[in-house]
């Protein structure tokens, strides 16, 4: 079975994945975030200073490093969100701006190029819901119900993170493809998933979800441009 942990930013589908992973034995995909493809794509900014044939190119990684993983693993898999989420996060900001954490700033909505930005993106919806369709048996939409978590990468507008809620689920519902909303905590949540799936377990809860803390706290959470002069630094 390959299931997406899908939902807006900051939900908890990275931590609700590799917990569901640890605790059913099912590989999650390993591609790479945005934060970490940035030092490479774009380096030197952070993703509050993007143009948007810039982000254009982030999605086209992030999509192409997703379609990579998948195909790798073969079935069953994880997914840690799907490539739903780019296009999201890419329409949102034809409607909030290109900073959506502050959308006061004139690279915004108004800017010359934003509306070939928003044709590509639609384009992009087209290409990318039909790979979702064809690479999900099953989508896990966590609910929207968590505080924001800052740390400098993700946007703070809560406006912003509440559209793409919306325009994932509607997206994710129009594919055909069994789709089941999940609320709680990561406990709740894991079981409910495993409960409406039929899913094997292999170890107990309790262990699954100390391993998911550890592998989390492992996750490089450093910014772009930190990354960037860190591999700098390496070369020289």
């Amino acid at each position: 079975m390959r299931i997406s942990i899908s939902g807006t930013y900051s939900t908890g589908k990275t931590s609700t994945t590799m917990c569901l992973s640890h605790y059913t034995g099912i590989p999650r995909t390993l591609a790479k975030a945005i934060r970490e493809i940035m030092p490479d794509a774009v380096p030197g900014k952070r993703l509050s200073e993007v143009t948007p044939a810039e982000f254009l190119q982030l999605m086209m990684r992030r999509h192409c490093g997703r379609a990579v993983a998948e195909a790798t693993l073969g079935d069953p898999y994880l997914s840690d969100g799907s490539s739903l989420q780019e296009w999201a996060y890419g329409l949102a900001r034809t409607r909030f701006g290109m900073n959506p954490t502050d959308p006061d700033r004139p690279n915004q909505v108004d800017w010359p190029d934003m509306g070939f930005f928003h044709e590509v993106v639609d384009q992009y919806e087209h290409a990318f819901k039909q790979h979702v369709k064809a690479s999900y048996d099953v989508m896990i939409h966590l609910e929207n119900e968590r505080p924001i978590s800052d740390d400098g990468h993700r946007p703070m507008n809560e406006d912003f993170r509440s559209y793409c809620d919306e325009i994932l689920w509607d997206a994710a519902s129009d594919l055909d493809i069994p789709l089941h909303r999940v609320s709680g905590t990561l406990e709740s949540r894991v079981q409910t998933i495993v409960s409406l799936l039929d899913l094997p377990t292999v170890i107990d809860l309790d262990e699954a979800i100390a391993r998911m803390q550890q592998e989390y706290a492992a996750i490089d959470q450093r910014l772009e441009t930190e990354r960037q002069q860190a591999a700098q630094r390496v070369a020289g």
